[in-house]
């Protein structure tokens, strides 16, 4: 069986940060904060799920000195993967419950 790979755990952690609230648009930097990636790791995820058809994106014009701000939100298609990916980690973790160390 296949491990899930770094990004692909991050993919994840960024889409489920989305998914609390689907339909509000979200700036990059705080979903940054949120799930604790630097801009290096976060925006490429973000692409990938653009690109999927995963993320609407959109551009938030200028105000005074501020530039643009790029917004995302999650798709009808970004909300199942989401609801795909959490019910398979809660299938996953029913199959194989964890110990603690000091039940080994």
């Amino acid at each position: 069986m296949a491990h899930a790979s770094r990004a692909d755990f991050d993919a994840a952690r960024s889409g489920l940060a989305l998914a609390a609230d689907p339909a509000r648009w979200r700036y990059g930097y705080d979903l940054a904060t949120e799930v604790h990636l630097k801009s290096g790791s976060l925006y490429p995820i973000l692409v990938r799920l653009a690109d999927r058809g995963l993320l609407e994106t959109s551009w938030e014009p200028s105000v005074g000195s501020r530039p643009p701000r790029h917004l995302y939100r999650l798709t009808g298609a970004g909300r199942e993967f989401v609801a795909a990916l959490t019910a398979a980690r809660r299938d996953r973790g029913a199959a194989h419950p964890r110990r603690r160390l000091s039940e080994a």
